[in-house]
């Protein structure tokens, strides 16, 4: 099955899109040089006597030993961005930046590219303490990949291509018993790195390195259906995982595609997840569905967030099951869009002191009271700044999925589909109807709309005719409070409510075919899985918080927990708004979607008690 990607996909969500803009301008808006600063400086090609005044800090210093690994970044959003919108301009700064490159490399000697130097390498291998330097490696690695297969760079590859040579002959001074040591430093996404290049380039050194770096310690437990994992480092082992699933791609050893599978049991299904669907703290597994003595100040690192979505879209594309898509759609709402690129959603009258943007946080806590700490432009650098602007530039990725004849509609977002099956090209435009009418006109649809809508209504529109049998599969959310229900040009086609399967809709599709789908929305109460007398609230897919200095209780009466949460505030102007707060508290607690939190005090799980 394959993803629809880059052209194929057009975004025309609005907050969506306000995010790719505003994560294009951060890119174009970073120097060139500060940027390749330690590169530089590692080719001998910095002669300044001191730091520039507004070089970047943070994790890239030139003090820090992970410098450079945000550039590798940078040109893989860089390159997607491109990819999807040929953008000139960042495709002109991208290609700068991999002349210079080329550049420090040959300085290096030919081969060396890191903005490190290669005795880390030397030095992890005799057991001195360095911070992940193969982590730091691979950004570069995977920026320049990308920069070939989205931007169709063949430099960048050849500076790869060389690169790698280096680790052939380093990797292959030692014993397995000693390499396997050194793989017990982060290795990030190394084995992922090694994949993509033998899919490229079929050069046989590339197997060489899958089979080296074939991290035994972790993978084998796994398979023996042991959880190596609790308590581990989370973003240590995923993009290994990811390398498994790739290397299953490019080789279809299906030894690759069983470990992904034990680890996503493991990481996921006996494990469970947090109501945002995050499920690390202080950037480690927490135990197998034993959440409450974890809700801290260091949960869902936005790094492990982005790269479980990316798992979970393989395992969708090699499945077809739904379950990975609802994951996915969690972690947006509550992850990727709650940890980064905050804009206030306004209020009048909401008087205070802090910005109306916030960047990036770290981690999003579960304590209560406890607050998003929003990182600055170009003093932080740390991981998740990286990630972060990847999975901004690719926002319009996982919509939608194409398995020969049948297209999966993955996510419920506006947007525009263009495809091709044999030789017939297929548009389709989804767009979320609100309901919301227009405030200066006569309207029907104004009118009989007093509330906010108790459903999300989505319309899917043919703009032209295919004249083959084509199946239309919409996934049916977890969350919904009722049946689904699906029209076809305006006639009751079906109801489901199976989260566990898709609605399918076979037929020759005529231009001007239209597919209402109506999926029932309301709030509900998701308890811990070790505590059921404490839970948090989610409004069809996104959690709600509430804006709290001190962590409350709530006092319920009856059995109906989620009925205490009422929307106010519903409608302002010409839209429906998302405000919520308490019935029965006192004071009463206001809450919104987490991904509208700024800078203010919230609370996420609640201890909930009988009156």
């Amino acid at each position: 099955m394959n993803e629809l990607k880059g052209l194929k996909v057009k975004i025309h969500d609005s907050e969506l899109r306000r995010r790719e803009q505003a994560n294009k301008e951060y890119l174009m808006k970073l120097s060139s040089d500060n940027l390749l600063l330690n590169y530089r400086v590692e080719a001998g090609r910095f002669t300044a006597r001191e730091v520039p005044a507004d070089a970047h800090t943070g994790w890239e210093s030139p003090v820090c030993q992970l410098r450079g690994h945000f550039l590798g970044h940078w040109l893989s959003a860089a390159a997607i961005h491109y990819h999807t919108s040929k953008d000139k301009d960042i495709k002109a700064k991208a290609d700068l930046i991999i002349n210079e490159l080329e550049e420090c490399q040959k300085d290096n000697g030919g081969q060396w590219i890191g903005p490190i130097p290669e005795k880390y390498l030397h030095w992890i291998a005799n057991g001195k303490h360095i911070w992940a330097p193969q982590y730091n490696l691979h950004k570069i690695f995977m920026g320049l990949v990308d920069m070939y297969i989205y931007a169709d760079s063949k430099k960048a590859l050849d500076i790869a291509d060389r690169f790698a040579d280096w680790f052939v002959q380093w990797s292959g001074t030692f014993t397995r018993e000693k390499f396997d040591d050194i793989l017990d430093f982060e290795t990030g996404g190394m084995l992922e790195v090694w994949a993509d290049l033998l899919h490229i380039t079929e050069n046989e050194k590339y197997k060489t390195l899958l089979h080296r770096y074939y991290r035994a310690r972790l993978f084998e437990p796994l398979l023996e259906g042991k959880d190596p994992l609790t308590n581990m480092h989370a973003n240590t082992t995923i993009p290994e995982v990811l390398g498994c699933a790739r290397a299953y791609e490019v080789t279809g050893d299906t030894k690759w595609l069983d470990i992904v599978h034990v680890y996503w049991k493991c990481a996921v299904t006996d494990r469970g997840y947090l109501a945002t669907g995050g499920q690390t703290s202080g950037e480690v597994w927490m135990p197998k569905n034993k959440m409450k003595a974890r809700l801290g100040d260091k949960n869902q690192e936005h790094c492990t967030v982005y790269n479980m979505m990316r798992l979970a879209d393989f395992l969708f594309r090699h499945t077809s099951e739904p379950e990975y898509l609802q994951y996915i759609e969690y972690n947006l709402y509550n992850g990727i869009m709650a940890q980064a690129y905050y804009q206030e959603y306004w209020l009048t009258g909401n008087k205070h002191n802090n910005p109306s943007t916030g960047l990036l946080t770290y981690f999003l806590p579960m304590k209560a009271g406890l607050r998003k700490d929003w990182s600055k432009e170009t003093d932080s650098f740390f991981c998740c700044h990286g990630s972060m602007v990847q999975v901004n530039a690719a926002l319009n990725r996982g919509i939608y999925y194409q398995d020969k004849d049948i297209i999966y509609v993955a996510q419920y977002l506006s947007s525009e589909l263009n495809t091709r099956i044999d030789e017939d090209d297929i548009t389709i435009i989804q767009n979320q109807d609100f309901m919301n009418g227009n405030m200066q006109v006569v309207n029907d649809i104004a009118s009989s709309h007093e509330n906010m809508p108790s459903y999300r209504k989505y319309d899917f529109t043919i703009q032209k005719s295919y004249s083959k049998n084509l199946t239309l599969a919409f996934r049916i959310p977890e969350w919904l409070m009722s049946e689904a229900t699906i029209y076809l040009n305006d006639e009751l086609h079906g109801k489901s409510m199976d989260s566990s399967s898709f609605y399918r809709i076979s037929r020759i599709w005529k231009e001007g075919d239209r597919v209402s789908v109506i999926l029932p929305i309301g709030i509900k109460f998701i308890p811990l899985p070790d505590d059921n007398t404490i839970g948090a609230f989610r409004f069809g897919p996104e959690v709600l918080a509430g804006i709290s200095e001190e962590e409350r209780i709530l006092f319920i009466d009856g059995d109906d927990i989620s009925s205490e949460i009422v929307m106010e505030n519903e409608r302002e102007w010409g839209a429906w708004r998302y405000f919520f707060k308490t019935e029965n508290q006192d004071p009463v607690i206001q809450l919104r979607r987490i991904r509208d939190i700024g800078y203010e005090p919230y609370q996420v799980y609640y201890k909930v008690k009988k009156k």
